[in-house]
């Protein structure tokens, strides 16, 4: 092959991988928006099981998708709506709810991957449903990626002060005139979309942990509700660059790259919060 053609190649790759990885990168910005504040009520309320059990019922609604022909996301969302109103519903009615949540949770993920084996050709790629595979993100993928974490940023903010008053003391949100039960609906639905959009990045099973680790690691840092949400968008960021960094120089996979740079930064904070309290 010629020096000039073998050049063009060089640079052809080169404009091909540095294509992919700006898509990487802008996904894994565009679900840290997200999952941060989002997280922070996570973390607030407790809900980690409640994260795990709509998370899980993600990859039902990919064998939803598949069997009608419907895009991935779309099937998600339904299923993970379905999910949270049915764990929301049951919560309300006073359900023992760590139970409940563990059977509904390893049940959602059990008939998950049963009805997917159903779906021919899929079975090479479910590892990329369990764990993501955000380094094959399209323009499409992120288009639905930004459009669902802004809604949830949106949601959030139009909701925040009523949130934490709802989180803070339901006695207290009752005298305000709120309803809790609507702000846990709303939170809900933000849950929701948030599994939708995190399926392709991470997976089903790692989506909790991109709700958790980070808010965890921004509460003994932050000083008020606004600045964890804050810093928990910001060490969700930074583990989506770190992991994409270790993934691409290690050959590692993303998805679990990403959560364990995230629960690197948790470990760090942890000592640094420690340290400035001594």
């Amino acid at each position: 092959m010629p020096m000039a053609a073998r050049r063009l190649t060089r640079i052809m790759d080169i404009i091909m991988l540095d294509d992919f990885l700006i898509r990487a990168v802008l996904a894994g910005i565009g679900l840290a928006l997200a999952t941060g504040p989002l997280g922070s009520f996570v973390v607030w309320r407790r809900m980690a099981y409640f994260g795990d059990a709509t998370s899980h019922a993600a990859i039902l609604g990919v064998a939803l998708a598949l069997a009608l022909q419907l895009p991935i996301g779309v099937g998600t969302l339904l299923v993970a709506l379905a999910m949270a109103g049915t764990v929301s519903t049951l919560a309300a009615r006073g359900w023992l709810m760590d139970t409940t949540l563990g059977v509904l949770a390893h049940s959602a993920l059990a008939f998950g991957l049963v009805a997917i084996s159903y779906v021919p050709g899929v079975r090479a790629d479910l590892s990329s449903y369990l764990f993501g595979d955000i380094l094959a993100v399209s323009k499409a993928d992120l288009g639905f990626i930004w459009a669902g974490s802004l809604l949830v940023v949106a949601l959030l903010v139009w909701r925040w002060q009523a949130l934490l008053t709802a989180t803070l003391n339901e006695d207290l949100a009752h005298a305000s005139g709120l309803n809790p039960d609507r702000e846990r609906l709303v939170l809900t639905l933000a849950l929701a979309l948030v599994v939708a959009v995190a399926l392709k990045i991470v997976g089903a099973l790692l989506i909790a942990a991109m709700l958790i680790i980070p808010a965890a690691a921004a509460r003994g840092l932050a000083r008020t509700p606004e600045a964890m949400a804050l810093y928990a968008a910001g060490f969700g960021a930074l583990a989506c660059l770190v992991g994409l960094r270790l993934s691409l120089w290690q050959d590692t996979p993303a998805g679990p790259s990403i959560v364990s740079a995230a629960a690197v930064i948790f470990a760090l904070a942890a000592v640094f919060g420690r340290m400035r309290r001594m």
